[in-house]
């Protein structure tokens, strides 16, 4: 929105009047919206006793291989916005992995991103565990938030020209399935029974990037696809209206994964190694992350009349 239309121009201008520039600006800027946005969320917050109700604001993506960096910007953010249905994001990446232990610990809710695999999530889902693990033992409350982000339509377009047309606008699904069935093997656990009795709360899986992109697809594939209890899924408004004119035909995903290794097994034999290419694309997503972030400090700055100093230090 900043670098789409002018509707932040008089507040960046203001800002930088005020001696802020770069990633200071937009956080004042970014606080200000999310804040008013989780004020509007509020009532359903409450009236769910906390599970829904949710805005999420992300740490800086410049922090992604700094694990210090990244758990004291959490810490400040959610200090400063002071709202409790306000995520912080935190990519779910080797270095991201600490700082949301540290997180979670220090009562900071999550939402941790960039996870593309039953694997990537599950370290993520371990590393949510360990912080709410040290609230108990620290005699904390061990309830904050926490959801678990996957991405979905990345995986069908990194392989559209890859497989047979029989595999097109399948892997995405195989993965979120398979991912689906670790979810409730943890839930149904003895481990996790003992976070429950002790007050901790679900740290739901999330599909994220569920808007299609092959003009071919109806626009709720993916949505009705992964429809499933103690679910999230955040779509694009067309796709959500989309969804509103049949939602009464979804069916629940089923909690054994249902075809998902046999259709991964058909991608393998069509040579997609999955687990580097959920690498590739973790690693991708940060870099697109960065280089967007980076962007947008641009235009902050040009915009508040500094284009000839750096937004941010190299």
């Amino acid at each position: 929105a900043i670098g789409a239309s002018g509707a932040y121009d008089d507040a960046i201008q203001q800002k930088a009047g005020e001696g802020k520039s770069g990633e200071a600006l937009f956080f004042e800027l970014a606080l200000q919206d999310l804040t008013q946005a989780a004020a509007l969320f509020r009532p359903v917050h409450e009236a769910t006793g906390g599970v829904d109700g949710w805005v999420s604001l992300e740490v800086s993506p410049l922090l992604s291989d700094d694990v210090d960096g990244t758990i004291d910007a959490a810490r400040q953010l959610h200090a400063s916005a002071r709202c409790p249905n306000l995520f912080i994001k935190i990519p779910g990446t080797a270095a991201g992995l600490h700082a949301i232990e540290e997180a979670i610990f220090a009562g900071v809710p999550v939402n941790v991103t960039l996870l593309f695999s039953r694997e990537q999530y599950i370290a993520a889902a371990d590393a949510y565990w360990r912080g709410i693990q040290r609230r108990i033992e620290a005699d904390l409350d061990p309830k904050v938030n926490s959801v678990a982000s996957i991405f979905i339509s990345r995986w069908d377009k990194a392989v559209v020209d890859k497989v047979p047309p029989a595999l097109r606008n399948r892997l995405g699904v195989a993965i979120a399935r398979r991912a689906y069935k670790a979810y409730c093997e943890r839930l149904a656990s003895p481990a996790w029974r003992k976070f429950a009795d002790a007050g901790a709360l679900t740290q739901r899986l999330l599909w994220a990037s569920t808007g299609t992109k092959d003009p071919q697809l109806p626009q709720t594939y993916y949505v009705e696809a992964l429809a499933a209890p103690n679910t999230v899924n955040t779509m694009p408004e067309k796709t959500l209206l989309a969804l509103a004119a049949h939602a009464e035909s979804l069916v629940a995903m089923p909690k054994d994964g249902g075809d998902a290794e046999s259709v991964l097994a058909d991608f393998a034999q069509a040579d997609v190694d999955v687990m580097a290419l959920a690498s590739q694309l973790q690693v991708e997503g940060a870099q697109s992350f960065s280089k967007s972030w980076r962007d947008m400090l641009a235009v902050i700055a040009s915009k508040s009349g500094e284009s000839g100093k750096p937004a941010i230090k190299p």
